[in-house]
C-alpha cells in the first residue's frame, strides 16, 4: 500500500470537507463553523500564491543560470582549454571554477562542447593530466 503524504492544502480543504458533512448532519456549534470554514479557504489561497511565487523565482534563477551556459558556450575554443583557462575568458564577476564546470558539463552532455583530456605541468614541475574541454 502506497502513502501518500498529504500537504497544507489538503488538510484545510479536509477540514472544509468535514465541518460541511458536520453540518449537513444536523450538527449545532457554540462556534462559527463559517468562519473556521473561511479561514480554511482562506489560508487554502495563501498557499496557493506561495507556490506560484517560488515557482516566478526558481524560473529566474534558471534563467540567470542560463546567462551563464550561453556566456560559457560563446567562450569555447576551438582547442582543449581547462576548466580554469574557460573561467578566465569568462566576464561574469561572480562566476566561479564550479559554475563553470557545471555549464560545461551541461554543454558536454548536449553536445555543443567536446570533453577530453590534456596534459599539464603543476607547480610541483610533474606532467598531469586534467580535464579539458572544446567547441563541438
Amino acid at each position: 500500500m502506497t502513502t501518500v503524504k498529504l500537504t497544507k492544502k489538503d488538510y484545510f480543504a479536509k477540514v472544509i470537507d468535514l465541518l460541511n458533512g458536520a453540518l449537513d448532519f444536523g450538527f449545532n456549534p457554540d462556534e462559527d463553523v463559517d468562519a473556521v470554514i473561511a479561514f480554511c479557504e482562506k489560508e487554502i489561497e495563501t498557499l496557493d500564491k506561495r507556490a506560484a511565487k517560488a515557482k516566478e523565482t526558481a524560473a529566474a534563477k534558471r534563467a540567470a543560470n542560463d546567462e551563464l551556459y550561453d556566456a560559457v558556450a560563446a567562450v569555447l575554443p576551438t582547442e582543449f582549454a581547462s576548466i580554469d583557462e574557460i573561467t578566465s575568458l569568462v566576464n561574469i564577476p561572480e562566476v566561479t571554477r564550479a559554475k563553470v564546470a557545471n555549464r560545461l558539463n551541461k554543454l558536454a552532455a548536449a553536445g555543443v562542447a567536446v570533453k577530453g583530456e590534456i596534459a599539464t605541468t603543476g607547480s610541483d614541475g610533474k606532467s598531469k593530466k586534467v580535464v579539458g574541454y572544446k567547441a563541438a
